[in-house]
């Protein structure tokens, strides 16, 4: 019964956190529309006057409000992570190593769904350790789809976990010229990318991609 309620209330936060993310990406490409500021841009001109240009009140109020769902985002993420380690641990405990939990997680990654409970998947491959605030017009990355708003759950064979930064430019760099699978969250849809970093005009072989990384629990 601890364990159903567990899940139940697991599943609950997840619909919460899907509701965070589809809010934070609206707001994100509201800031980003055209001749808008962006999540960071400067309120002000050259001359450090206000910018007549945008509704800055609008604009403070948005970004006030996109701060406040990343810390909520993070919070239940964290809370998500804990409760499926405890229904993992509860469950190893009980009916030792699953046998199809490898080939579940490899359908769910490969962009197929299971009809049956979705805590039978891998908890680590349901979670989005970054999301893309900002990305470069015509660099490998925008050009091969990576877009906005959309959060990065696998990224080739780097995952959630410690020393994303390292591990992330690490993979781009192992595999410059060839493609790399990317499993994204997208207004609350997963999808499947394919990446492939390069040189071009610009610096980096992706280009230039800000990512906000998530707290889940573990180091980076």
């Amino acid at each position: 019964m601890v364990a159903t309620n567990l899940k139940a209330a697991t599943l609950s936060l997840m619909d919460d956190r899907a509701s965070m993310e589809a809010e934070m990406n609206a707001i994100i490409a509201q800031l980003s529309s055209p001749g808008g500021p962006g999540i960071s841009g400067n309120l002000v001109d050259a001359e450090g006057f206000p910018r007549s240009d945008v509704d800055i009140p609008s604009i403070r109020a948005q970004r006030a409000r996109l701060l406040v769902l990343r810390n909520d985002h993070k919070a239940v993420t964290t809370k998500i992570d804990e409760n499926l380690q405890v229904l993992h641990s509860a469950k190893l405990g009980t009916n030792g190593p699953h046998p199809q939990s490898h080939s579940d997680t490899s359908n769910f990654v490969s962009g197929r769904t299971s009809q049956t409970s979705p805590m039978v998947v891998d908890p680590t491959s349901r979670i989005p350790f970054a999301m893309v605030d900002e990305i470069s017009d015509a660099s490998p990355a925008a050009e091969d789809g990576l877009q906005l708003g959309d959060q990065i759950l696998k990224f080739g064979n780097v995952e959630i976990g410690d020393a994303l930064i390292a591990r992330l430019a690490s993979e781009a760099q192992l595999n410059e010229g060839h493609s790399v699978p990317v499993l994204i969250m997208r207004q609350g849809t997963q999808l499947n990318l394919t990446v492939t970093p390069r040189h071009w005009h610009g610096r980096g072989l992706l280009g230039y991609v800000s990512l906000m990384f998530f707290s889940t629990g573990f180091r980076n």
